[in-house]
């Protein structure tokens, strides 16, 4: 009888185990922060208004103003990124910003402080969010891109996800005594910002990369290239169809259930997504990325109809975890296809004009989404981006062989 020799007995290794320890730690890193700024940015609405007496029109214009300022720092630090040829150290400044802002948040005597430490801290989004991107897709292996920014998305979700339980627990054992609360979130800042300077590598600028003077010129903003800006077209088109999960949060509470318990939406939403993000990344490297993003188009446009025609509370449920699903068959895969439309040297600058147009378009989705609401009820508002969706994936099939093509090129 003969035995098998070792290559037939050995099984293949899963694609997680092929990452390089740097996408961990990118992960970890993301998380980590994600943790932080939940837990404050759970409590901070009820804080400002309640604790220091702030109006809600305040609370809206501190919001609007640190997410603007977050979306137009981007484009800078993505290209200041490509400019100087390195991403580790602007992605640490940012998230080194984003970790000195934490002891503030307990430490302020007035509004005023806080106002300063949310817009330092989204600066420091804005500075961390393309150069992030950007080594992402340079450690990860080009067989591997799709598997990457899908653990990285997952981590980073599980944060998000855990930040307002923790957030939850704290209020409950320091007995609604924010200032702690807010202290216990600094410790996990200062980790993800010791983790990213030490644990992580930039690997070696491949040799005879072009150097680029002025990522943001006309010129090199041609180079991106026509498959990339109509993926950036695709990404406003389904961001339109998203608009914010404050909606979904306004539609539970609709239906009547108490105050304590609307955050369980966002944890439950953020739950799918994290479950669901790494494994479409990972099935993306061996199938494609573009087949999937319309599977998550599908789940959003039924989701949506789950929230639009539901008339109970279990349907409006289904809609809020398909909507979780969604945003893990798409939000990673978009990175990827960012990175592999586009020339290595100006991956910095593609995800910071990827992520400026999506920020305007969800300021943009977000306006036309209230309005609905307010004008014809919260079933058009879902209906709406029901047909963003249909549309954005229709734009998106004729893209697909361009596509594919050019990640089997990159991926070889």
């Amino acid at each position: 009888m003969t035995q098998p020799n070792q290559a037939e007995t050995e099984q293949p290794k899963p694609q997680w185990r092929g990452l390089p320890a740097g996408i961990w730690a990118l992960g970890l890193v993301s998380m980590l922060m994600d943790i932080s700024s939940e837990i404050i940015h759970a409590l901070l609405p009820v804080y400002l208004t309640v604790g220091l007496g702030a109006t809600t029109l305040a609370v809206g214009v501190i919001e609007g103003i640190a997410e603007a300022t977050a979306a137009i720092t981007k484009v800078f630090s993505g290209a200041l990124s490509d400019r100087i040829g390195r991403r580790k150290e602007l992605a640490a400044l940012g998230y080194g910003l984003a970790a000195v802002t934490k002891p503030v948040f307990p430490l302020a005597p007035s509004i005023g402080w806080l106002i300063a430490a949310r817009f330092i801290d989204r600066v420091g989004k804005g500075i961390r969010g393309a150069p992030r991107d950007a080594l992402v897709a340079d450690i990860a292996p080009g067989n591997l891109r799709g598997a990457a920014f899908g653990l990285r998305q997952s981590l980073d979700t599980f944060g998000a996800f855990l930040g307002p339980l923790l957030a939850i627990a704290l209020m409950w054992l320091f007995a609604d005594d924010f200032r702690s609360v807010f202290w216990v979130a600094v410790l996990p800042a200062f980790l993800a910002l010791a983790l990213i300077v030490f644990a992580v590598k930039e690997p070696d600028r491949p040799a005879g990369l072009r150097k680029v003077r002025n990522p943001l010129s006309r010129a090199e903003l041609r180079l991106l290239g026509g498959v990339y800006w109509q993926v950036v077209v695709v990404a406003a088109l389904f961001t339109l169809a998203r608009f914010s999960e404050a909606f979904l949060i306004l539609r539970v509470e609709a239906e009547g259930v108490a105050l304590m318990l609307v955050p369980l939406v966002l944890v439950g939403m953020n739950a799918v997504y994290s479950v669901v993000a790494y494994p479409v990344g990972a099935l993306s490297d061996k199938i494609g990325r573009v087949r999937l993003m319309i599977v998550g188009l599908a789940l959003l446009i039924v989701a949506d109809l789950f929230l639009a025609l539901s008339g109970g509370l279990m349907g409006i449920a289904v809609g809020v975890l398909l909507w979780g699903a969604h945003l893990g068959f798409t939000q990673g895969l978009l990175s990827a296809l960012v990175a592999e439309t586009v020339p290595a040297e100006l991956r910095g600058t593609a995800f910071g004009m990827f992520n400026l147009v999506t920020g305007v378009a969800l300021l943009l989705a977000s306006v036309i989404a209230g309005g609905l609401w307010q004008v014809f009820g919260a079933q058009w508002t879902f209906l709406a981006g029901a047909a963003f969706a249909a549309v954005a994936a229709i734009w998106i099939l004729p893209l697909r062989h361009k596509i594919e093509n050019g990640r089997h090129k990159d991926a070889g």
